[in-house]
């Protein structure tokens, strides 16, 4: 097992030289085939109301959500990213906030809460992820629906006696994932983003969580699950699938779904 510090190394997302290149380095999520969908998905779950972005990074989703939805707010605890994203057009529509996902609070009457891309997994202990679903509940109101996309954690792919796991092999770009830690469910992000002779390296860790434990979480925050898709496209979630995009109910009656125990 690598060295446990692995978790007191800061998010390279605060760094401002990673901000500067971050859409460059995901660009195939930038595109209008990425982008379109999910803004779709997003715009029919926030309706007339407020939508707020957990983690919103340099706006690949919020910027273009705000054109249909208003208020747009978005949270991010990396003024780097923030920054970014204030450079680019309509940056004004999103009412943007420096702070923590579990426990920054900008409203309490949204319709939605979303939070995109794996980011789930930035929060590296279980104790911040069942925060960040309270805080989402905190900001909703009555009815109204969180939302994450995420990878399902790719262990079953794992040869006997192996640890890592390769995700990305293609001409910019090879990414392998490290399982570091099985108990606490920590992994390591190893990417090598190649442009002409140039390489640039990255290894952030994450903790992967399983989409039954979401909604244990949920469940604790006093939600329910509504549906659970493969993609934004709304395809057909199986044991196959390498993602999800869940969706997550706030009861509409005060005590409806139990803090613990009682089914679901």
């Amino acid at each position: 097992m690598s060295d446990p510090d692995y978790l007191s190394i800061p998010d390279p997302h605060l760094q401002a030289e990673v901000a500067a290149v971050y859409d460059d380095a995901h660009a195939e999520r930038f595109t209008e085939q990425a982008v379109r969908p999910a803004v779709a998905f997003l715009a029919d779950l926030a309706g007339d109301g407020a939508a707020v972005e957990f983690a919103v990074g340099t706006g690949r989703l919020a910027l273009p959500l705000a054109e249909v939805v208003s208020p747009v707010h978005g949270i991010d605890f990396s003024e780097a990213m923030l920054g970014e994203l204030r450079k680019k057009a309509g940056a004004e529509r999103i009412s943007l906030t420096v702070g923590d996902m579990t426990t920054t609070h900008v409203c309490d009457d949204a319709a939605l809460v979303f939070l995109a891309f794996n980011t789930i997994g930035n929060l590296r202990t279980q104790q911040q992820q069942v925060a960040c679903f309270a805080n989402a509940a905190a900001h909703l109101a009555p009815g109204g629906c969180f939302v994450i996309e995420t990878g399902v954690p790719k262990l079953h792919n794992l040869p006997a006696g192996s640890s890592i796991h390769p995700f990305d092999v293609s001409p910019h770009h090879l990414g392998f994932e490290e399982y570091v830690d099985k108990v606490n469910q920590i992994s390591i992000s190893h990417h090598y983003f190649i442009d002409g002779d140039r390489v640039r390296t990255g290894s952030p860790s994450f903790r992967y969580v399983w989409p039954s434990e979401l909604d244990l979480m949920a469940q604790l925050a006093g939600m329910k699950l509504e549906a659970r898709w493969a993609d934004w496209q709304r395809s057909p979630f199986t044991g196959e699938s390498p993602a999800h995009v869940s969706v997550w109910r706030k009861s509409a009656v005060a005590g409806q779904y139990p803090a613990s125990g009682g089914a679901l």
